[in-house]
């Protein structure tokens, strides 16, 4: 693995709190709702926290609005996981057909990536970033090839390269490819480009969702056909960028 600098550039980590805490009216709001749909369709805890794959590999735990059954089984999700990687088919989650294992609800809330609005935590406390690839369990990054684990020289972040490129329309090679690049090419156009179009990808994601929930069918995923080349979604960084090694 490519050396890691000890901390992520000045101008990102101010992006990031200059962006969470006007994020943060947004977060109470959220807690607020939160509080009262959990009371009512799923007694237990607002948040979940899961321990999650940072920056060079450390462990931290993650913040999460919990979106599931108190008690989940978490042995499907690996499953579902060894799946991806296997068959090489797009990253479709769980959710998008029908898991059992969520909330009233829950699938709509993570559709949107409203569930992930606590993590505005994790970024004021510098375990993540607006911008970088998604924190992985250490589950899966036991799984990743020593080339794959290079997507941790970054900070993880709420959105990022993979995301606005597809995201579930992507296969797992795709996305590794994409975080790969993202974190050997850190520049602040990027960044700010990335978090422009994250409101479209959620947007997609939403249609995504609603229409395999309703056209759920064995082999059946609307819009896989059209999803971006990892190559097309590399060109959001084309000018190139500070490099982080």
């Amino acid at each position: 693995m490519r050396e890691i600098p000890p901390s992520m550039p000045a101008w990102k980590r101010a992006v990031d709190i200059i962006f969470a805490l006007l994020a943060l009216p947004l977060l109470a709001v959220g807690t607020l709702l939160m509080t009262v749909v959990t009371s009512l369709v799923s007694p237990g805890p607002v948040f979940f926290l899961q321990q999650r794959v940072g920056r060079g590999g450390r462990l931290f735990s993650v913040f999460k609005f919990r979106t599931m059954r108190v008690g989940a089984d978490t042995k499907v999700h690996q499953n579902h996981f060894k799946g991806l990687i296997a068959s090489k088919s797009p990253m479709l989650k769980l959710d998008a057909m029908g898991d059992a294992r969520l909330i009233p609800g829950g699938w709509l809330l993570r559709a949107s990536g409203m569930d992930e609005l606590p993590q505005l935590i994790n970024v004021l406390r510098g375990e993540m970033s607006l911008v970088g690839p998604r924190p992985c369990i250490p589950n899966e990054f036991e799984q990743m090839t020593p080339a794959q684990r290079l997507r941790v020289g970054a900070a993880p972040g709420l959105t990022g390269l993979w995301q606005v490129s597809g995201k579930n329309r992507t296969t797992f090679d795709e996305m590794i490819r994409l975080d790969v690049h993202y974190a050997q090419h850190v520049s602040m156009p990027a960044d700010l480009r990335i978090i422009f179009l994250t409101p479209f990808a959620l947007l997609a994601q939403i249609f995504d969702t609603c229409q395999r929930r309703r056209f759920a069918a064995p082999g059946a995923v609307p819009g896989a056909s059209d999803s971006l080349s990892a190559h097309a979604a590399l060109q959001l960084l084309a000018g190139g960028g500070t490099r982080t090694d």
